[in-house]
């Protein structure tokens, strides 16, 4: 008799565990929830949605998918047409919430515009304290006017109008075509006119009005007397006959300056006077390298990369900063950005 109860035993059990493993209760799913990695996306891209039901498991492989109302295969889609997108899921019968994506094609974005100011200067000028007054004016009022000191005249210590940071830009003056010093350039091809702490609106001018369609960005790294510098264009616009110029500069350097000029006390030389934004080198073509027609087109990002040792004129390394701008087929500069050294920008959009 107890063998039989025990026999009667060992079958329950066993038909409970058989049960317990061939069925389980599912939980009822009641709402599912629809994401992507972004909402906005450049023409061409793929958008890849996932689907999670409300206990956070991820049924995408189970779900379909509609894009404006009409089933599409798997959980990706693209487009190459700007314009929004509904987007749901289905699964187990549950629909999604709505969600919207949207093409762009690159042309939205503006970015923050700037003007160059080529101050063509030397220690030997008298009258070159005025064009830096003026300067000094314009960074006064605004954060998007870059100076670019162009020391000239002569190299030879022994010459009257000798200046230690000479640098020879004699390809680019014989393109402004300016006679006499000082002189200084808005945008390159722009004269600012004389009296320029008089004409501080005629920069100024130059920072306002529509946008320009492409923006800047610079990456650089110093590493022993090694220098490493990205220089990023990014186009909202489709251009032609682009050149890219791009610039090495030095801060706080000492020497004494001439002073004709009732500016800085009327003090004649400035002793010990500190120059900055001294141009030391141009790592590519004073006039500009050529950026090929097929990078100029909305949404494209054109990437320059030097790596070069630092130029031996440089006196302090941490001083150094960097210039680089983008001029049209007139010669005229469409924007410009600045960068100190070890910096890592991003595009200035708007």
């Amino acid at each position: 008799m107890k063998k039989i109860i025990g026999f009667y035993i060992v079958l329950l059990s066993l038909l409970q565990t058989s049960c317990n493993e061939e069925y389980t209760i599912l939980n009822e799913v009641d709402t599912i929830y629809i994401t992507t990695d972004n909402t906005t996306k450049l023409i061409g891209s793929t958008f890849t949605f996932t689907v999670k039901n409300n206990y956070d498991v991820d049924v995408t492989s189970d779900a379909t998918f509609f894009v404006n109302n009409v089933e599409i295969n798997g959980n990706t889609y693209q487009s190459n047409s700007v314009g929004n997108y509904s987007v749901k899921a289905v699964y187990l019968g549950v629909e999604s919430e709505i969600m919207t994506i949207s093409y762009f094609d690159g042309t939205e974005v503006n970015f923050t515009k700037r003007v160059l100011i080529e101050d063509y200067t030397g220690t030997w000028c008298g009258y070159c304290p005025r064009v830096a007054h003026a300067i000094d004016l314009v960074n006064n009022q605004t954060d998007k006017a870059v100076a670019v000191a162009i020391h000239r005249a002569s190299s030879n210590p022994t010459s009257s109008n000798y200046d230690p940071f000479n640098y020879d830009a004699t390809e680019l003056e014989n393109l402004i075509n300016i006679p006499g010093y000082p002189k200084s350039t808005l945008n390159r091809t722009i004269q600012w006119n004389f009296p320029e702490p008089n004409n501080v609106n005629q920069a100024l001018t130059l920072t306002q009005g529509d946008n320009p369609k492409l923006g800047l960005a610079m990456n650089s790294t110093l590493t022993g007397n090694q220098l490493s510098l990205d220089v990023n264009v990014k186009f909202s616009n489709t251009f032609d006959n682009l050149k890219l110029v791009v610039y090495v500069l030095e801060n706080g350097l000492i020497y004494d300056q001439y002073n004709y000029t009732n500016y800085y006390g009327a003090i004649h030389p400035l002793p010990n006077y500190t120059h900055n934004h001294v141009l030391r080198d141009c790592i590519t073509p004073i006039l500009g390298d050529n950026i090929a027609n097929s990078e100029t087109v909305p949404a494209n990002v054109y990437q320059r990369s030097f790596n070069i040792p630092l130029p031996s004129n440089i006196a302090n390394a941490q001083n150094v900063e960097f210039v680089a701008f983008v001029v049209g087929s007139d010669n005229k500069v469409i924007n410009v950005r600045k960068a100190a050294i070890n910096e890592q920008q991003v595009f200035e959009e708007l």
